[in-house]
């Protein structure tokens, strides 16, 4: 008897800690999550800025214990801004991670999407192309608001301000880009807009002076200018020195310190649209609000800055799937999904309202447009009012 003992003592601690209702492994193995960025590569601005987000979102859920008794850990690997890196990173952990986040490239993005469809990954992706939900892929949800969404808001705003005529200015290389050209083009005419020019370049692109020229000799009314990473910051440079007086609109791509260093004092008064949360100092007091500063206030202290367009996305990436998988209670790779397509949460980026109908879940109340004051972004006037009527929507 006294031999048998010990044997029923181990049995006893062994059945403990295999008893996880179906899980795979014991109930204190980590909840493992892939993060695949570019923090090499062109995009390494970006990636950068989505891990930074994402660590602290992790180590504020384990702070708090964790998800379903179990600490989350982050398996992160680089795309170097490259599609066929973003497919070797995927294949290096696909066997390893319970969820997948990222990659902020678009092509990345497209690349990596049938992948985690055809394996049933839950993925949530931080690269805002139309053409990841379009047509709708059970697994795969986006983050940021859609190129389409943004195209939309510009248009809104523009209608606001009455103007007619515009110029487009767009990467035909970047499927971020080239979602949201092909939104604008087909909204306008709903807001009454003309588009006069219509100019494509390529990333590589390093003289925008032809394209200045031409918006000078057309009777465009504002310069509507869509690039992520290095063009950018290369064309406003580049907008200034032309002396064009045509207003310069930019994407959310530039909602970043990692535009606003560069451009210094050229900056100012420069229109750019970023996601509710790049703004959140300006939003009356609310729900809205509150995730915001959850975020905001402890990215500050740790990395010295506000965080950008691209740590709203990770972060809000991090919320939705941590709920998801409290409302799944499992880790279950098809509940996960699941409970995705049932979410309703607010989050740094808004409210998302994912459905089986709608893997974006946002809509484009929650972009505000800004102009820059004083090296910061500062919501227009429109802007202002028609976030104020979102916040207090949300309570």
């Amino acid at each position: 008897m006294r031999r048998l003992l010990p044997f029923l003592a181990c049995l006893m601690l062994a059945v403990a800690a295999c008893g996880s209702g179906g899980e795979s492994g014991g109930a204190q193995d980590p909840i493992r999550v892939g993060l695949i960025v570019s923090l090499t590569g062109n995009y390494t601005p970006l990636g950068s800025e989505d891990r930074k987000a994402v660590e602290l979102a992790v180590e504020q859920v384990n702070a708090q214990g964790g998800l379903l008794g179990r600490k989350v850990e982050l398996v992160t690997r680089d795309d170097k801004t490259a599609p066929d890196q973003g497919i070797v990173a995927y294949n290096q952990i696909k066997g390893d991670i319970d969820a997948l986040i990222g990659p902020v490239f678009s092509n990345s993005a497209l690349a990596v999407e049938p992948l985690a469809q055809r394996d049933r990954m839950p993925y949530l992706s931080l690269a805002p192309a139309q053409e990841q939900v379009e047509p709708i892929k059970s697994y795969i949800f986006v983050t940021p608001a859609l190129s389409s969404m943004y195209a939309e808001r510009f248009l809104q705003y523009i209608q606001a301000e009455g103007i007619k005529t515009i110029a487009v200015g767009w990467d035909s290389k970047s499927a971020y880009s080239v979602s949201g050209h092909e939104a604008m083009v087909a909204l306008a005419p709903k807001y009454g807009v003309t588009i006069a020019l219509d100019e494509p370049y390529e990333t590589t692109t390093s003289d925008f002076s032809p394209m200045f020229q031409h918006v000078r000799d057309s009777d465009a009314e504002a310069l509507v200018f869509w690039g992520s990473g290095a063009p950018g910051v290369t064309a406003a440079k580049q907008y200034v020195a032309s002396g064009l007086e045509t207003p310069l609109f930019l994407t959310a791509s530039q909602a970043s310190k990692l535009w606003l260093e560069p451009m210094g004092a050229a900056a100012e008064g420069m229109t750019v649209q970023s996601a509710i949360g790049v703004v959140g100092d300006a939003l009356p007091e609310g729900k809205q609000k509150q995730v915001i500063d959850q975020m905001a206030k402890p990215y500050q202290q740790k990395h010295g800055y506000p965080p950008p367009q691209f740590a709203q996305d990770g972060y809000s990436a991090s919320l939705l799937l941590f709920e998801a998988i409290r409302k799944a209670n499992s880790t279950d790779k098809t509940k996960i999904q699941q409970a995705l397509e049932t979410m309703d949460l607010i989050t740094p980026n808004g409210r998302f309202r994912y459905s089986p109908t709608d893997h974006s879940g946002l809509s484009p109340e929650f972009i505000s447009v800004n102009t820059v004051k004083d090296g910061k972004f500062v919501p227009t006037e429109w802007a202002m009012e028609q976030l104020t009527k979102t916040v207090n929507a949300a309570g």
